[in-house]
């Protein structure tokens, strides 16, 4: 029978032993070494110059000194000296420089391994402190990403149409652009010189894609033969570019340049028509009101319409400039 407990090494008490406190004190003293084990420090590789009474390290690989050849060892300062104890694999040890717990691999101390997966957890903080309303904080130079053998997507779900779903920058904690859907389903970019006061400085709508900015507008309308389409202009007066668009076979003769004013006096007046465009000023536009073959533009209070008799179904591309 071994005269140590096979874990700890603890010594036992022999028959008929003299001074059995001697051993019974000296197992106390394991206990207190290595139970609920904690170390000031796992990397260092020599003796701390002023250690106390009971301080505990793990000697970290390559160690001198009093420590020399006691690698991966739990040294525990004990009566003026140093007491060596071997770790067994599986042991844990808090490192209280580190603020982690270690476990014993047979070989040397690791990190031990957090959990697979974590779910329904209330916050989290990377080097940042997360709250309530920030439940998940990175502190970092960079965050990534990344696909597993695919795609990726960065999803931001927003409850209704009156909420925000966004990206925010900021400097200095302070907003200067937004990016996203903020108060509406509309696609904008925002800017501020300040975080409070903000521009619009482009939107897009999502039922047509039309793209906005400040004094500049853009869309297509596909219109039927022999049918009219309207737009509602950014602003009651401005410049209006207007043209067939195909993937495969544009239409360059219907196209035209046109100053508007759709308001209380509506007029519409051409810088420049190509071969097939009219212009038929404040005709209310039927779908044959113009000329078979061409196209035809006309404005009205709040409206400009857009007359197809090409012969087929046609996308017309229009931009908008100087309305704001």
């Amino acid at each position: 029978m071994s005269n140590t407990s096979p874990n700890l090494s603890l010594p036992y008490i022999l028959p008929s032993q003299a001074q059995k406190h001697v051993t019974h004190n000296e197992a106390l003293r394991i206990l207190d070494t290595l139970a609920q084990l904690s170390v000031l420090a796992a990397d260092l590789t020599a003796p701390p110059a002023s250690p106390a009474q009971g301080d505990r390290y793990i000697v970290a690989s390559g160690a001198s000194g009093d420590w020399a050849g006691q690698d991966g060892a739990v040294a525990s300062f004990f009566g003026g000296g140093w007491i060596f104890h071997e770790a067994a694999p599986g042991w844990l040890a808090h490192d209280r420089a580190a603020g982690r717990i270690l476990h014993f691999d047979g070989t040397g101390w690791l990190p031990l391994p957090g959990p697979q997966v974590l779910e329904n957890i209330e916050r989290a903080g990377v080097n940042a402190t997360a709250d309530g309303i920030t439940r998940f904080s990175v502190r970092s130079e960079a965050s990534l990403f990344s696909h597993e053998g695919a795609g990726h997507q960065l999803k931001i779900n927003k409850a209704g149409e009156a909420d925000t779903a966004s990206l925010l920058f900021q400097t200095d904690f302070e907003g200067r652009a937004e990016l996203g859907l903020a108060g509406q389903d509309d696609f904008s970019i925002k800017v501020s010189p300040d975080g409070s006061g903000w521009t619009t400085a482009m939107s897009v709508e999502p039922a047509r894609g039309i793209c906005r900015m400040p004094c500049l507008q853009s869309g297509i309308i596909e219109i039927a033969n022999d049918n009219v389409g309207t737009i509602t202009p950014p602003g009651a007066g401005g410049f209006l570019f207007l043209t067939i668009v195909d993937s495969v076979y544009s239409q360059a003769p219907h196209s035209g340049i046109f100053v508007y004013d759709t308001g209380l006096t509506p007029l519409l007046q051409s810088m420049t028509l190509a071969s097939s465009m009219t212009n038929l000023g404040t005709t209310i536009l039927t779908g044959t009101s113009g000329t078979s073959g061409r196209s035809s533009v006309a404005v009205g209070p709040g409206v400009i319409m857009i007359e197809n008799r090409f012969g087929s179904q046609r996308q017309y591309s229009y931009t908008f400039i100087g309305s704001d």
